[in-house]
């Protein structure tokens, strides 16, 4: 008997095989995977007349008004013995306005105009000019935020004033892309927009769809893109103002339980096998592209999404075996390559991220190579590493070639988003990287009219390295979450019964960086250098950095990327005086960064005048090496050309 995967030709497989010979004994897995792939587009494309139109079902479905002003509203409700529509337009009565059934499990209500012409049920329509997309950043740098805390005041912030008070800050730190959680619409503020009630409805708690529209138009006159972090993964176990029981039974968009059923997060899990649950989800992802002209996703939880495990108690060793076989739900990875395939066939510069933790292979290559077509990767690893360093080691026992390891460990040719914390490290239970270094200090000790106590010295210093190391090895892309970039003090914790309803956690306190005399305003100041720095020299566009020193005892790091040399010494007393570093391309080099200098809260123990020499002495690797000077908790990058800071 034929093997189901013998006429099955992964058009690019022999690129993905040379990058990682290793996956051949899974040949196999990755033809199957491609031909359920290749027969889902063949059905669409004879069913439904191809993707295009099948992702624009939200043109049909829903309500839809029509030429002559009627109402034309269309469900999917399989199991549904009778379904009714009610509201303000006919007092809520909850049986005068009956849906007739239709084949397919779908009903279909049509509600003629008014005798004056205008629609059954009124409408606001505003017209409004439409701001082109940005391109798609060489070098991502993400400015994670949720609109809602994005305010000092105890309060639920709104567009309105993201778009005012939030943008112009996010422009002059350099991100170019604002990754937007919470948005998706959802009943209870405290699931972080991660229990989604409604997915076709932006979340009227912070204002309007036009104030949401103008706000991403706002920051694509920017030229920043915007991302929509998108819960395809799960959806709010409620029946009241959720798709959960939609038609009565438990098994419209999802799987019946067990396999319908989250266990960690009390939600319920999609049918992505079921044909109109596709045309759901698919039309879903069109509609935030085409209406609120977001320039792509973040897909929130992929592993569970990739395993019928869910993830759920297991480590992950990285054995290939992990990643295949039975425990693989390959219904919901072929509808993760169908996504990508159309996202970035009908927008070429749509941006797709993956939160995933497994390390899936080819979960970030084409998925004409046989991958699941992600842009992105996030480095998940990372924060947690330094977390642990954080909680667990003293300064003198941090362990130089473990952070490089855990900084650099990454499947080649698969772009990682690189960051040393986002909001999971910030919320209650936890701390931000500037809590874990100083804590209560914070609250006592962060003025500059007095000298700086040996806790927010170490901290200060610490927080820069941490992040511009990260920034510069951990991947090929950077995201801050909102405020981390001054060193937020606290956690995020939104109002819920276990804090009386209170929003005193549940906001950004930007004016902190506002105030001359805090320091918060020297982290902010340095946030900003890294990322105009990285945009002069593009080292997350760059290959992978060439490492040349990790020294224990010394506690330096010293590598190369794209043409600048990254110094780090970690040492908390000991600078390093004529120290050796090897470096590949000779010439003259000058100091483009110091997070040393006094403005970003340092010392000021280096001259900025100073010229570094390279000599044709062949050092760790390099042919050629200079001697610096590095003081003590202190990260310098040195470049040969005649590129000016951004000081």
């Amino acid at each position: 008997m034929a093997d189901i995967t013998d006429n099955v030709t992964i058009p690019d497989f022999n690129s993905l095989l040379q990058m990682d010979p290793y996956l051949k004994p899974y040949e196999q897995d990755f033809k199957r995977r491609y031909g359920l792939f290749e027969k889902g587009l063949f059905l669409l494309e004879e069913a439904e007349g191809g993707f295009d139109q099948f992702t624009r079902s939200y043109r049909t479905f829903g309500v839809n008004r029509q030429p002559d002003n009627s109402l034309l509203f269309q469900e999917w409700a399989p199991a549904a013995e009778a379904l009714f529509l009610t509201g303000d337009f006919n007092g809520w009565d909850n049986f005068s306005h009956p849906y007739k059934r239709k084949e397919f499990g779908k009903w279909e209500l049509c509600l003629p105009p008014k005798r004056d012409k205008s629609p059954a049920v009124e409408h606001k329509t505003k017209l409004k000019h439409i701001h082109p997309r940005p391109k798609k950043p060489a070098s991502l740098r993400i400015y994670e935020s949720h609109v809602g805390i994005a305010s000092p005041d105890p309060k639920i912030a709104s567009y309105t004033e993201f778009r005012l008070n939030i943008l112009p800050r996010i422009k002059d730190l350099g991100y170019n892309c604002i990754q937007l959680m919470a948005i998706m619409e959802h009943a209870y503020y405290a699931s972080f927009g991660y229990q989604v009630t409604s997915f076709f409805a932006a979340s009227s708690r912070y204002g309007t769809p036009e104030e949401l529209k103008l706000m991403i138009d706002t920051a694509h006159s920017l030229n920043i893109v915007v991302l929509l972090d998108v819960v395809h993964s799960h959806a709010s176990k409620n029946t009241e103002d959720g798709l959960n029981r939609f038609d009565g039974s438990d098994s419209c968009f999802f799987h019946s339980p067990p396999r319908g059923e989250h266990t960690l997060w009390d939600s319920r899990l999609f049918n992505y096998s079921s044909w109109e649950v596709q045309r759901f989800l698919l039309s879903n992802l069109r509609w935030w592209m085409e209406e609120y002209r977001f320039d792509g996703f973040r897909f929130d939880g992929v592993t569970s999404m990739l395993y019928h495990h869910h993830g759920i108690g297991s480590g992950f060793s990285g054995d290939y075996s992990e990643y295949f076989g039975l425990q693989v739900d390959e219904d919901s990875l072929v509808y993760l390559m169908t996504a990508n395939h159309i996202l970035h066939t009908l927008y070429p510069d749509c941006i797709t991220i993956a939160e995933d933790v497994s390390g899936m292979p080819a979960l970030c290559k084409k998925v004409s190579e046989g991958g699941l077509g992600f842009d992105y990767r996030l480095a998940m690893a990372v924060p947690d590493k330094w977390i642990q360093i954080l909680k667990e080691l003293s300064d003198e026992a941090w362990d130089m070639g473990n952070i490089i390891y855990t900084l650099t460990n990454r499947r080649y040719g698969e772009k990682c988003i690189a960051y040393a914390e986002s909001h999971d490290q910030s919320l209650v239970g936890d701390k931000s990287l500037a809590f874990w270094l100083m804590d209560k200090e914070m609250y006592t000790n962060m003025s500059s009219l007095v000298s700086m106590t040996p806790i927010i010295d170490r901290g200060i210093q610490l927080h820069k390295m941490i992040r511009l190391i990260t920034h510069a090895l951990g991947g090929e892309g950077y995201l801050n979450f909102m405020g981390n970039e001054f060193g937020h003090p606290e956690w995020l914790d939104f109002p819920r019964k276990g804090n009386n309803e209170s929003y005193h956690y549940a906001r950004r306190q930007y004016n902190l960086v506002d105030t001359e005399h805090l320091r918060y305003q020297q982290l902010y100041k340095f946030d900003r250098d890294m990322n105009c720095i990285e945009d002069k020299y593009g080292w997350l566009a760059a290959p992978p950095a060439f490492v040349s020193t990790k020294h224990e005892e010394d506690k330096v790091i010293v590598f190369e990327r794209a043409n600048v040399v990254f110094l780090f010494n970690f040492h908390p007393t000991r600078s390093q005086k004529d120290y050796r570093v090897a470096v590949g391309s000779p010439g003259k080099y000058t100091i483009k960064l110091d997070s040393d200098e006094k403005q970003y809260g340092g010392h000021g123990r280096l001259d900025h005048n100073t010229e570094f020499f390279t000599e044709p002495q062949p050092f760790n690797q390099r042919e050629n090496s200079m001697l610096v000077y590095i003081p003590c908790r202190t990260a310098l990058i040195l470049g040969n050309d005649d590129t000016e800071s951004c000081y």
